[in-house]
């Protein structure tokens, strides 16, 4: 191998492309069950260390290849336990990946992109501007290390990390293949062995990938809707001028056409106090959404700088749930979750820089336990 080639990294190939890198090697496929498990599930980076192959196998590995970790320059706990990991990206930007704690379940919330092209006037992340699509190591890389963050290596470990939503920085859609290769990877027995119903891909409407993806892949799919109407949709999500709601509640549908089951698509919907959450709006979501076999999540938009929004009373985000509820819907409303660590719901990125000046607490990884299946998290 010349100086010239770089290495591959290993931490970011799908189960297809690890197969397909050890077949390039000379060696048997199922090297690369064994390859996805030592990175995985027992966190290893280090070929010497991977005693089940041979001496010259490692050696070669060593030559060509490599297991490259995402930089950890920040880590934040919540007063309620959620968590949050600032990395930095080759090239010196930044992403953030969150670990929302509750009773029965973990949820993990990991980014697609650096920033956002998609300008969403409600979010935080979008004002930053694009930079650049992450790659299927740094999307698969902040799994690892929230995974890794928790408990030693064991053979039967407790299953911190539940779920994971890529509804993180970024629009996943737009990144498709990257993210696709990192689902394979999340939902792989020898890898994450995440369920179906337990990877959540969250888009703003991007509909001809909505349409690509139920031929690859049978996430949960999440709709950020935000608006009931085009009108009042194009001043919050501006792809909406370009795949308007029917289009989107169209490929919506035909994505769960797609599904095996009767899994419902999640439609999440920011409430911003006097701009989308009057009782006119309730009314017209409540309508729309009987075109879509849904649960709806209600979000008190979270304020950040500069944004010109409120979030809403309480009694007025309740009066909304409830005429939803009355007319049938499956209605929850998400609780803010590390708002005193700028990790809630459309607050990532808010200070950053400004955090990661002030503190560059790195942590090690170490791999967590988890008791009802063999996988990692």
């Amino acid at each position: 191998m010349s100086d010239a080639t770089p290495k591959i990294n290993l931490l970011g190939l799908s189960p297809a492309k690890m197969e397909a890198f050890f077949a390039d090697i000379g060696e048997k496929k199922f090297r690369a069950q064994q390859m996805l498990k030592w990175i995985h599930q027992l966190g290893e980076s280090d070929f010497s260390k991977m005693t089940n192959m041979s001496k010259g196998l490692r050696e070669k590995l060593a030559e060509v290849s490599e297991i490259t970790l995402p930089e950890v320059v920040y880590h934040d706990v919540s007063t309620d336990g959620t968590q949050k990991w600032v990395m930095r990206m080759p090239g010196g930007s930044s992403i953030e990946t969150v670990y929302i704690p509750e009773k029965e379940r973990g949820t993990l919330c990991i980014s697609s992109q650096i920033g956002c092209s998609l300008d969403c006037s409600f979010c935080s992340t979008g004002k930053q501007g694009f930079n650049r699509d992450l790659t299927v190591s740094e999307i698969i890389g902040q799994v690892f290390v929230a995974a890794m963050s928790f408990h030693e290596p064991g053979e039967r470990r407790e299953r911190k990390i539940t779920n994971v939503v890529l509804m993180g920085m970024g629009e996943p859609l737009l990144n498709f293949d990257n993210v696709v290769d990192a689902i394979h990877l999340m939902m792989d027995d020898n890898a994450y062995g995440l369920s179906k119903r337990r990877v959540t891909l969250s888009t703003s409407g991007v509909v001809p990938m909505i349409d690509k993806l139920g031929d690859v892949t049978d996430v949960s799919l999440a709709i950020s809707l935000h608006a009931p109407n085009d009108a009042l949709r194009n001043q919050l999500v501006p792809l909406n001028k370009k795949y308007p709601i029917k289009e989107l509640i169209a490929a919506t549908n035909r994505y769960l056409a797609k599904l095996p089951d009767r899994r419902k698509a999640t439609i999440e919907y920011t409430l911003i106090d006097g701009v989308n959450d009057d009782m006119e709006h309730a009314i017209e979501l409540a309508q729309l959404m009987k075109q879509v076999p849904c649960k709806i999540n209600l979000i008190p938009f979270n304020p950040f700088p500069n944004s010109g929004y409120k979030r809403p009373s309480n009694n007025r985000v309740y009066r909304f749930r409830d005429h939803l509820i009355e007319q049938g819907h499956i209605v929850t409303i998400r609780t803010t979750r590390g708002d005193d660590i700028d990790a809630a719901c459309g607050q990532l990125v808010g200070r950053v820089e400004d955090r990661t000046r002030r503190s560059a607490r790195y942590i090690n990884a170490v791999q967590i336990d988890e008791s009802d299946a063999p996988s990692a998290i």
